[in-house]
């Protein structure tokens, strides 16, 4: 085999894996068109139509019209905000406008010639901001190997880009969900690495002059990424003698500094020049919130979408860190991952909105890259070493599968638990009672020891609809035998029922279960939109529920409920009382 042939087929594996995952949502039609500038990413691309299109930045008089035709703004603007002379002024950044310009003229060229309006949001809009993240990322990829190739072989290279492509959820921010930032930063920062190793080689201002520039655009991206200066003024400075060295050559290129500088204002000026002529000042306060003294950790190690958890591959990436202490970017690397790091858990939105594991470090992997490579490099000739290949393979089998869950949204993208997520753990066919697990976290996995005495199996066809803030008591009974039930502490109900939700609005309503005992409640319930659930249909939801000993003593009152205002129909439902055999 060549040399770095093994690199080039994992490049051609990972483009393979970014098309197709583009590919792997519900294929779009007139009824369920693509949709990529929506949400978050709406604020990003705001720039586009307002300005060479709709010529109106400040009142957006365009904009309801759109909203309603393409639902872009998720039901409020929070993606602008209104100043006091009534104009409006965008909350996010302009930088992924700058970078998604290029997509956006071919695509408003276009869309006349193709039958669609040029309103910039029509479908060949949407086309081109998707596949143009994608384009850029397929260069970037090819760019990253010669990187990663420079410290490591071609078979630590392979893996290393296999696992960062593919075993994290950076896959979801290219090809998906990849009209927000995280997809059009990526790239940066690997021409961030491939400028510094190339100016430390040979220093020229033109080199000092394009780092300043990519710095400057991930800034106006998103602010927090201006730590990427850190990568290229500590490179170098491994130990006291590389340290020395650094300065020296820093000294003796002066001008390449300041040109880095002033290439970096240039390329923010664009945002100042924005609030400017919005707000009459050139700095705006965006309103982001940080708790530095006190970060949330379980953005690394929580269940709701931890780092660690989600993407396990990710501990590699600190571990590895344990192994670059002679390698030349080893203080650009420590200092700025963990730095990084710092900032994303002290922001004080912690869970980052929807997102598949942490997508606020997604962008950033080319960095983790390479103390991961270093960790892969330090292993593959020990005893074990072999089990790199099956922990890799795992590692991306594990991410692919939970990436199909999460746009399914199986894999729920903001109110995951630990008892949830390893009910549907690699599970293609998740049954009611696992989906009941978002909410309900008692269950019973094995009746074989238990008796059951059936409360309820009964057929309710008439139509339930509710008035607003409401419950409807659907079923309602006194149970408990002081004979029985005193044999056991561990009794359950076991409840069941199908429902058919004839409502387009899902949200927040529930199937509830109440026990009472005088003053005692206890209360379980489990949401009817769920993923399994289809409009239109009859669908199965289950749950269990534990009776708490000191019910077991006495009668007790049962009542199911529904929550919230839904109109659907409820076609059977089933009640069991299960108790120790």
């Amino acid at each position: 085999m060549r040399k770095a042939s093994l690199s080039i087929a994992s490049c051609v594996i990972i483009i393979f894996a970014l098309v197709a995952y583009r590919f792997s949502p519900p294929k779009y039609n007139k009824d369920t068109p693509l949709i990529v500038t929506n949400w978050d990413a709406l604020g990003y691309y705001f720039y586009l139509p307002s300005i060479f299109i709709y010529h109106d930045t400040k009142e957006l008089k365009w904009f309801p019209e759109m909203d309603k035709k393409y639902s872009l703004s998720g039901g409020w603007l929070y993606q602008a905000s209104k100043l006091k002379n009534g104009n409006y002024v965008f909350q996010y950044f302009g930088g992924v406008a700058i970078l998604e310009g290029p997509f956006f003229f071919i695509a408003n060229s276009m869309a006349r010639k193709l039958g669609y309006p040029a309103d910039g949001f029509s479908p060949p809009y949407q086309f081109a901001v998707t596949f143009g993240v994608i384009f850029y990322n397929i260069l970037a990829l090819f760019l990253f190997r010669k990187v990663l190739l420079k410290y490591y072989d071609d078979y630590v290279t392979s893996i290393t880009l296999l696992l960062v492509m593919l075993a994290t959820n950076v896959i979801q921010y290219i090809s998906i969900d990849n009209a927000m930032s995280h997809g059009f930063i990526l790239p940066l920062y690997i021409l961030v690495l491939y400028f510094t190793i190339k100016w430390h080689e040979n220093p020229k201002i033109s080199t000092a002059s394009i780092i300043g520039a990519i710095i400057g655009l991930a800034t106006i991206c998103r602010p927090t990424e201006a730590i990427m200066l850190l990568i290229p003024l500590l490179w170098n400075t491994q130990n006291k003698i590389a340290s020395k060295e650094k300065w020296r050559l820093v000294k003796k290129n002066k001008t390449h500094l300041y040109m880095l500088l002033v290439f970096g204002f240039i390329a923010v000026l664009p945002q100042l020049i924005y609030w400017k002529i919005a707000t009459g000042s050139f700095v705006f306060d965006v309103g982001s919130s940080w708790r530095f003294l006190t970060p949330f950790f379980r953005v690394l190690i929580g269940w709701e979408k931890g780092w660690f958890i989600y993407t396990p591959v990710t501990i590699f990436f600190i571990i590895g860190m344990f192994y670059i202490k002679n390698y030349s970017f080893k203080n650009s690397v420590i200092y700025f991952c963990l730095l990084n790091i710092w900032i994303i858990i002290a922001w004080a939105d912690w869970r980052y909105g929807a997102s598949y594991s942490c997508r606020a470090l997604s962008q950033s992997y080319p960095v983790f890259a390479l103390p991961l490579a270093a960790f892969i490099n330090q292993i593959r000739n020990k005893k074990f070493g072999f089990i790199i290949y099956p922990v890799g393979l795992y590692l991306i089998f594990v991410n692919l599968f939970q990436l199909v869950q999460y746009n399914k949204c199986i894999l729920h993208y903001d109110e995951m638990n630990r008892k949830y997520y390893f009910s549907i753990y690699l599970n293609p066919n998740p049954s009611s009672f696992d989906m009941g697990m978002m909410d309900n976290d008692e269950r019973l996995y094995s009746e074989k020891k238990y008796s059951n005495q059936l409360l309820l199996d009964s057929q309710l066809t008439e139509r339930i609809q509710m008035p607003e803030y409401s419950n409807k008591v659907i079923y309602e009974s006194e149970i408990g035998n002081k004979e029985n039930v005193l044999r056991s502490k561990c009794n359950w109900l076991k409840i069941e029922s199908r429902i058919k939700v004839n409502s387009s609005n899902l949200w927040g309503c529930y199937i509830c279960s109440q026990l009472k005992l005088k003053d005692s409640i206890k209360l379980n319930r489990i949401r009817i939109m769920n993923p399994n659930c289809i409009k239109g249909q009859f669908n199965d939801y289950g749950f269990y529920v534990k009776i708490p000993p000191y019910f077991n003593k006495s009668h007790f009152k049962l009542f199911i409920y529904s929550s919230s205002t839904l109109d659907y129909d409820i076609e059977e439902i089933s009640v069991k009382y299960l108790t120790i055999k």
